[in-house]
């Protein structure tokens, strides 16, 4: 078990580096600076900005100093906002992104689990097919046109819900409905295929046949195969919904990661960029540890070594 720690630990440093080294050379890839966009500096101006920030040293020169900061747990300062620190930045947004990406996991889990189960177990009938029509039109509407749809029917038509901010728990609805709206649907039909697939196997036949409850036999015996590739899918999801949506958080005005990482494209504010970056690959990679645990929690049959 140590042995496997130790693995992913070292296998996670490593693709941290090498993210964070591509992130690196790809910002420095794009045409322009960040500085060389305003066309309100000087030349003399742009020069001693880029100067203050190192900008103007060799490539390589960069690379070293960026890396050597990153080691120190120090993302540097953001370009676009002078005397503000990418710590700073994610210190604020990440609490506001993980609020609304918490509950949108809950939605998830607790709807969507038991909506794909029920669907399985009323295979072909009138809840089968609704919720199957229901999980198939959220696949296929972007988290952006939902949150769009939201804002006109239930902020300007209806006028019952507010459009931005996150000031009142009415402030959540929206934002938590278009963030978790796709995984939603998407659990709900993974639980449902693998709930029919697990169902049909000899096991469960077995259990039947020795005259177990229909609940032990769907809960015990099927729901716990079934949810391994569900739990496969919500590991990375977690990592992406709780980091924030870029999208979604534009729309509702939520000053959180995403907003952060949208305005940094726009004002080709590197270190806020690779920052946010690389906070989300962390989460990711983490999120992938727990799947791995998960997996011999959920089947004894899956061994650590």
């Amino acid at each position: 078990m140590i042995k496997f720690f130790l693995k992913r630990f070292f296998s996670a440093v490593f693709t941290l580096f090498l993210i964070s080294t591509l992130t690196f050379f790809l910002m420095k890839a794009i045409p322009g600076g960040p500085f060389s966009t305003n066309e309100k500096l000087s030349d003399q101006v742009r020069e001693a900005l880029e100067e203050k920030y190192h900008l103007n040293d060799p490539v390589h020169k960069q690379y070293l100093d960026y890396m050597g900061r990153l080691l120190k747990g120090d993302l540097g300062p953001s370009f676009a906002r002078p005397g503000v620190e990418v710590n700073e930045l994610m210190k604020q947004g990440f609490p506001l992104s993980a609020s609304i990406g918490g509950y949108a996991v809950i939605m998830v889990l607790l709807i969507g689990i038991p909506m794909g189960i029920i669907a399985a177990i009323k295979q072909n009938k009138i809840p089968d097919y609704a919720i199957s029509i229901l999980s198939t039109l959220g696949v296929c509407i972007p988290g952006f046109v939902l949150a769009t749809l939201f804002i006109f029917f239930f902020c300007f038509k209806l006028n019952i819900l507010p459009s931005h901010g996150l000031d009142t728990w009415k402030h959540y609805i929206g934002p938590v409905i278009a963030l978790g709206g796709f995984s939603l649907a998407f659990v709900t039909r993974l639980t449902r295929s693998s709930m029919l697939e697990v169902m049909q196997q000899d096991y469960i036949r077995t259990a039947r046949a020795k005259g177990l409850p229909e609940s032990v036999v769907i809960f015990k015996h099927g729901l716990r195969n079934a949810l391994i590739p569900v739990v496969t899918y919500i590991g990375p999801t977690v990592a992406a919904i709780l980091t924030g949506s870029f999208v979604v958080e534009k729309i509702f005005a939520i000053p959180g990661m995403g907003k952060h990482f949208t305005e940094s494209v726009g004002n080709r504010d590197y270190t806020t960029l690779m920052g946010a970056t690389i906070v989300f690959s962390i989460f990711y990679l983490v999120m992938i540890l727990i799947v791995d645990v998960l997996y011999v929690v959920i089947d004894p049959r899956i061994k650590f070594d």
